[in-house]
């Protein structure tokens, strides 16, 4: 019996001892990777921190986001690089190559139609913020930054089509396209005209079918259907009615097709046009030109709704490469944040879609950056999955033919959806 004890007594020393012991071993397992290094938590949970992040910027833009990385630099100590790259050209296709090879950024602008072909491609992280982040952006902005119901950025500057009026022929903006209409017919004589607008471009001709009721793509639960097409429903069509009326009573024959663009910009910068709908592109073109121009929102359609422009959305996204995803998620949302914002638009004149600095004098007293900011709140983002490059060139036609005369616009508007729908189901049945 007493042999028996001792052994019980010698056995319960021993697992206490490894009790004791456990603790340091622990530690030991979860403190260093198989490689020895520290994977420790640095920042309130935070992993370790990288020696350096990367970030792609648009050409020339880099002035607006020097004075973020250095508040980053100094609150958490990372070296944070920056490199400009064309958006609209180099972006995408310098990161198909740099991504899977580890020579990519961390981070990355875009414009945010581009996200869904980025996302199917597996180019991008969706990101992971507290909705305290996302709140102090307009909804607009955040839906852009969207993709199939995951946050894939965060906005960094807006831009969309507003009403621009030469001031020499035109005192104030009117209230509605009815009085735009009749002070239109009365203006327009000679090479003179009251109103201009790319109607045969889909781009501008949406804002007209959708605040009518139409609509490119059904949304449901926050994410695109493309099988739900609006493009010949009743609010489009009446929309393509009175788009037609204009391009039949008051616009030239001149600014219809590929070259109408350039004939609308070269009659506005001589003088000879009252007022148009562009974007905050045509700016320097009209300063340049010495046109002294005001900008207001766009006025209110004859249903008492507002034209809903394409809004396009320039945001900051995670490279699916990066291997500091919790670090770089930090850095754009520091870079993104009201304080950064506002001293990017001081820099850049890039508005931010962050709703706060709306009202701020600095956006509130600028004529163009709160048409702009305005208009913003009014438009619809332009779609971001792939299907929606089925759209462009069968919405085109269709308007081309109805400004034209030489379809009807319902007829016009079937025959585009009819096309549409069969591209998606040939080109995008994978998807």
């Amino acid at each position: 019996m007493k042999k028996w004890l001792s052994l019980l007594f010698i056995a319960f020393l021993t697992v206490a001892m490894l009790a004791a012991c456990a603790p340091d071993r622990e530690e030991e397992s979860t403190g260093g990777d198989s490689e020895g290094n520290s994977s420790e938590s640095s920042e309130d949970g935070m992993p370790e921190k990288p020696e350096k992040l990367v970030i792609w910027e648009d050409k020339d833009k880099a002035v607006g986001l020097e004075p973020a990385i250095a508040s980053f630099e100094e609150e958490h100590g990372i070296e944070v690089e920056f490199k400009e790259l064309d958006m609209a050209t180099k972006m995408g296709e310098q990161l198909r190559l740099d991504g899977p090879a580890g020579t990519g950024p961390d981070i990355l602008t875009l414009p945010h139609d581009q996200i869904g072909q980025f996302a199917i491609e597996g180019l991008l992280s969706p990101i992971d913020v507290d909705s305290s982040v996302t709140d102090i952006y307009t909804e607009a902005s955040i839906q852009a930054q969207t993709y199939e119901g995951e946050l894939y950025g965060l906005p960094k500057s807006t831009e969309t089509p507003v009403f621009i009026y030469n001031k020499e022929h035109m005192d104030e903006v009117p209230e509605d396209f009815d009085e735009l209409f009749e002070f239109t017919k009365e203006f327009n004589e000679g090479d003179q005209y009251g109103f201009l607008a790319l109607w045969d471009n889909f781009y501008f001709g949406n804002s007209i079918m959708a605040g009518y009721g139409g609509y490119v793509f059904g949304e449901e639960e926050g994410t695109l259907n493309p099988q739900d097409l609006g493009l010949n429903n009743e609010g489009s069509i009446e929309g393509a009615e009175y788009i037609q009326q204009w391009y039949e009573e008051v616009f030239p024959s001149g600014i219809v097709g590929e070259s109408g663009g350039s004939a609308k910009d070269g009659l506005f910068q001589e003088g000879n046009v009252a007022s148009m709908m562009d974007g905050p592109w045509a700016y320097q073109a009209l300063n340049e030109a010495g046109i002294d121009y005001g900008v207001a929102p766009l006025p209110k359609l004859p249903n008492g709704e507002y034209p809903q422009t394409f809004v396009g959305v320039k945001g900051w996204h995670l490279s699916s490469a990066s291997e500091n995803k919790e670090w770089a998620t930090e850095l754009l949302t520091w870079i993104t944040n009201e304080e950064n914002a506002k001293i990017r638009y001081e820099e850049t004149n890039e508005i931010p879609p962050v709703t706060a600095l709306i009202e701020d004098p600095i956006i509130a007293d600028n004529e163009r950056a709160r048409a702009v900011a305005v208009q913003s709140e009014r438009a619809v983002p332009m779609p971001n999955i792939p299907e929606m490059g089925e759209v462009w060139e069968p919405m085109a036609q269709a308007l081309q033919v109805i400004a034209t005369g030489k379809s009807e616009p319902e007829d016009a508007l079937n025959d585009a959806q009819d096309t549409i729908k069969q591209q998606i189901e040939s080109n995008h049945s994978g998807n």
